[in-house]
């Protein structure tokens, strides 16, 4: 039976996709191979409902959109933040956009209490206005700052707390889950996406996003 990462596997590549923008990506290639771990195995491939639905993941962009794309990303990144703006204007401008939000903390223990202390913030419904002011930052990130921007952004900061401790558990595994995906689908860093079947490891431009969007929905069309 053929799996999600085999649907993205057999997807074009990413020169190929970017040729049409007169893109020069150097050595680039949309396609990854999955590294093995310390013990020769590779990393099990995520499903598709995993990856797209997973319940506890953050959804912002249009919950009912023809077309998901699926971001990893670090706070700690500075990929991410800069890339922030310009995708969240690309979702805005599309409207048809399902943008999931899957936490994959790998730069260092911060960046581990950033994702746990903004999930938590999904226990009084505030989790994509965490998210926005924790990505937004052009400060280094400490368990201070978080405190601060959050606060900023009009957050309980006393009951983050307190649910963060609550469901430290279910965020844990939550973190867990998004870890093996990335690890499955053969990523290495953040940010990382799926747009619709594709992947793309790395970062691209508002006018490369778009193209991969409507690259996305015609090979929808054709299924």
């Amino acid at each position: 039976m053929q799996t999600f990462s085999d649907r993205i596997v057999s997807s074009p590549s990413r020169r190929e996709l970017l040729a049409g923008l007169g893109v020069a990506v150097a050595g680039a290639s949309w396609l990854m191979p999955r590294r093995a771990s310390a013990g020769g195995t590779p990393p099990d491939e995520p499903d598709e409902a995993s990856v797209l639905r997973d319940p506890d993941a953050g959804v912002t962009g249009n919950p009912q959109g023809d077309i998901a794309i699926v971001e990893w990303f670090d706070y700690n990144c500075p990929y991410c933040r800069r890339l922030q703006p310009e995708l969240q204007q690309v979702v805005y401008d599309d409207g048809k956009v399902r943008w999931v939000l899957k936490e994959w903390p790998i730069l260092g223990p911060v960046s581990v209490v950033a994702s746990r202390t903004a999930l938590a913030c999904k226990y009084q419904d505030k989790y994509v206005q965490a998210h926005d002011a924790l990505i937004g930052t052009n400060s280094k990130l400490t368990e201070s700052r978080i405190d601060e921007l959050l606060a900023a952004a009009g957050i309980d900061v006393d009951r983050v707390r307190r649910d963060r401790d609550a469901n430290t558990a279910a965020i844990d595994r939550l973190l867990a889950r998004n870890d093996a995906q990335a690890r499955g689908l053969g990523f290495r860093g953040t940010p990382s996406f799926i747009v619709g079947k594709f992947r793309v490891p790395g970062v691209l431009t508002m006018a490369q996003f778009e193209q991969v969007i409507a690259d996305a929905r015609k090979a929808k069309a054709a299924q």
